[in-house]
């Protein structure tokens, strides 16, 4: 074998290498197989009602400060995007928007304000139902940042009717008044349903 039969082979070689590589990427680069997009397999539609704690209100509060910044304090909300705060809640659901309606369950976490620059919180919390309808909890966590029209939170879990259900909440703020009373639109799509 000569000096150029070597090189020939060597090149034969590479060649194959380099068109085994392309059949390789190329293949990869297309799914083998279609994402499906999933139907919910139940999807149920909230809304849950929050008054916060001002120091006048007493009486009807479902929220309180329990958390604040040393330059805040545990009544009124932090100054700019009320970063630090760690609000607790014992909110009434109902079906329709109204807040005198017939709670259907109530929304019981929390919230932290998390971000300085952008108004923006994370949610931890849970529907917990006893009535007619239904019976257990959905469990809900994850960023809602506020000033979006809509926003997705993920369903982690549950008990009794929704046992160990999964899926999306997209959460819409419904109403606003001030720095006491908010009102959330829940949509949940449930992916796993037991």
């Amino acid at each position: 074998m000569g000096a150029h039969t070597k090189v020939s082979s060597a090149l034969l070689l590479l060649l194959l290498l380099l068109l085994l590589l392309i059949s390789i990427s190329t293949s990869t680069a297309t799914p083998s197989r279609r994402i499906k997009h999933r139907r919910p397999c139940k999807r149920l539609v909230f809304y849950f009602h929050d008054i916060i704690y001002n120091g006048q209100n007493s009486h009807n509060a479902t929220a309180a400060i329990v958390g604040a910044p040393a330059w805040a304090n545990t009544t009124i909300l932090a100054g700019k995007n009320h970063f630090g705060d760690l609000v607790v809640f014992d909110d009434p659901i109902t079906l329709d928007n109204n807040l005198h309606s017939t709670p259907v369950g109530r929304a019981q976490g929390f919230y932290i304000y998390d971000k300085k620059d952008i108004f923006t919180a994370w949610l931890g919390f849970s529907f917990v139902f006893n009535s007619t309808h239904h019976k257990g909890s959905i469990n809900f966590a994850g960023a809602d940042p506020l000033m979006n029209k809509t926003r997705d939170i993920s369903v982690i879990g549950g008990t009794g009717d929704f046992f160990m259900a999964r899926g999306i909440a997209t959460l819409m703020t419904d109403a606003f008044e001030g720095e006491v009373y908010f009102r959330l639109r829940v949509d949940v799509k449930l992916y796993e349903c037991w």
